[in-house]
């Protein structure tokens, strides 16, 4: 009888010890990888795999470099398991917050001696994010597709722990974006520094990696510019004759008309900060690549 018993209030206490869940355990869940703009999103879906959670807050019709996250999605960047960060003072908003350094990845630190520092005295407005500069760091870190590699590799590196998959993945994108970079060489030499223009100044990194001859505007797709706006763009090609404008997506039809009419023509070259309306990334790039050599051939 006290055998019994004995072996009765083992059972009980092995029954207690295997119900008691871990205090940091989430049964069921994937690991929550929190990103600051959509190539980190396209980055860690590809390394991580179906093993990590990939969640992107930013609205779609916001430029992320600009957004203000609300009290809730700043709480599930505080609370995922790994925080993917563009760094070069991409996310403006994560200066006032605090996020928990062990958790954190500035997927650009190792490019800081890359950095383009810019001087922008104006300000202007593009979608609900209100008034902004493009001075200080230029941070499309990625429209350098080498840069773009090192930082899928800090992705890799953070992403390693939760899936035996993530070196391979990494050089399957690595291969990816490869290509494209000597597509874009190649287009660079065919220019031989001819004069660019840019509707923004988004292109830093592109012109400087790939010998673009490039001058930035302030003009956004869907503004139709006045003609205060065409006159003093005239003033900018009597100093930069260039014949294309590069537009970060597709222009109003008038304002391909205004300047065909001054003998510029269009390409669009998407720099993808937020998720596109379709395919992804790399279809995206490509489509980019193709629209230069298009026009460059």
């Amino acid at each position: 009888m006290k055998k019994l018993a004995l072996l009765s209030i083992l059972l009980l206490a092995a029954c207690g010890r295997e119900a008691a869940p871990s205090v940091d355990s989430k049964p069921g869940s994937k690991p929550q990888v929190l990103v600051a703009n959509y190539p980190l999103k396209y980055f860690a879906e590809r390394i991580g795999g179906g093993a990590v959670e990939v969640v992107f807050s930013a609205p779609g019709d916001e430029d992320p470099a600009f957004w203000q996250p609300d009290d809730a999605a700043i709480a599930q960047f505080q609370n995922a398991d790994v925080i993917l960060m563009n760094g070069a003072t991409y996310s403006k908003w994560a200066e006032k917050v605090t996020l928990p350094q062990s958790k954190l990845v500035d997927t650009s630190a190792a490019l800081k001696a890359q950095y383009i520092e810019i001087k922008a005295d104006s300000t202007h407005s593009h979608g609900p994010g209100g008034e902004h500069s493009h001075s200080g760091t230029a941070f499309t870190t990625w429209l350098d597709l080498t840069q773009a590699v090192q930082q899928a590799e800090a992705v890799k590196t953070a992403l390693a722990k939760f899936t035996p998959d993530a070196e391979k993945n990494f050089a399957a994108l690595k291969s990816d974006l490869e290509a494209l970079d000597a597509r874009l060489i190649a287009v660079g030499k065919r220019l031989a520094n001819a004069p660019l223009v840019a509707s923004h100044p988004v292109y830093h990194y592109l012109a400087r990696r790939y010998a673009l001859n490039l001058q930035a505007l302030l003009w956004e797709p869907e503004t139709v510019p006045d003609d205060k706006a065409i006159e003093e763009f005239k003033a900018i090609l009597a100093k930069h004759p260039a014949k294309w404008m590069i537009w970060e997506g597709d222009p109003a039809k008038e304002s391909v008309a205004k300047l065909d009419a001054i003998g510029v023509k269009s390409v669009v070259f998407d720099p993808c900060g937020n998720v596109p309306d379709g395919g992804d990334f790399l279809s995206v790039m490509k489509a980019n690549v193709e629209a230069l050599e298009k026009a460059f051939p």
